[in-house]
């Protein structure tokens, strides 16, 4: 097959665990771009979240994508043209964030520049903030604040907490509104339909690719329509089993360089 586009997650694909992103793995992707193959990130996390990973692989010199929001924002890096923006409406936006109120879920959302939150020390939001590069800001109310395009709502929630809350969470919104697990700690709200294949797809257009030229990798549940979509669909070492049941490939870890040793043997041999 003659693949042309390499689609990577981030946290837990790309990313290791210190995080950071091997010098192996960046090789590797630097080299695939010299050949001619398009680079996508493609993950759950606001725009900035990405920005990292794109200067560390050198995305606008090789005009990479980058895929932010589950697929709800698509940009291309080498002339900032945005491909793809889909955001939740506000009525419905509004409905939403004092629904997430009966459940025991830290609410976040964000501009692309700053992550509003009730409150500055509550689990998770300094971690997110940290990771997506962006300023934290705490506010009276997450609803009054909203005045800005909302692509996807963010909320922390325990682990332990998380089976049974992920079970019942979006069945109110049933064919209107996605919620998908991105973390063991994480469950996000976005436009029905919406997902990493969906922006990919959007990539595919604009590059005048098919769907079967992506190699795909990811290690989560919202990972599962980009790995089904792609015509060679990756799993990381390291990836829950519904991801790998469904993968083309189960590799290494992505603390064992999964994304090297694939492309090894599926593109540079």
């Amino acid at each position: 097959m003659n693949y042309k586009l390499i689609a990577v997650d981030l946290d837990g694909t790309l990313y290791n665990d210190e995080p950071a992103i091997s010098p192996a793995t960046i090789q590797a992707l630097i080299k695939a771009q010299e050949m001619g193959i398009r680079v996508a990130i493609s993950s759950g996390r606001p725009l900035p979240g990405l920005f990292h990973a794109r200067d560390a692989l050198n995305l606008q010199k090789y005009h990479g994508m980058l895929v932010s929001y589950n697929g709800g924002k698509v940009v291309d890096t080498t002339n900032h043209e945005t491909l793809y923006e889909n955001a939740i409406p506000h009525e419905l936006a509004v409905e939403v964030l004092k629904y997430l109120g009966n459940f025991p879920v830290i609410p976040m959302i964000d501009d692309g520049n700053v992550l509003y939150v009730t409150d500055k020390n509550a689990y998770r939001v300094r971690e997110e903030a940290l990771n997506d590069s962006m300023n934290c800001v705490e506010v009276s109310s997450l609803i009054d604040c909203l005045d800005f395009p909302l692509i996807k709502i963010l909320t922390a929630i325990e682990p332990e907490k998380l089976p049974d809350v992920f079970k019942v969470i979006g069945k109110p919104y049933e064919g209107i509104l996605d919620f998908v697990q991105s973390a063991d700690f994480y469950i996000e709200a976005v436009p029905h339909g919406t997902s990493k294949a969906t922006g990919l797809l959007k990539v595919c257009e604009k590059l005048g690719i098919h769907s079967d030229q992506i190699i795909a990798f990811g290690d989560a549940k919202n990972d599962l329509e980009m790995i089904k979509l792609a015509g060679h669909g990756v799993a990381m070492g390291n990836a829950c089993d519904e991801l790998k049941e469904c993968a083309d490939e189960v590799t290494l870890t992505n603390n064992e360089n999964g994304i090297v040793h694939t492309l090894n043997h599926l593109i540079f041999s």
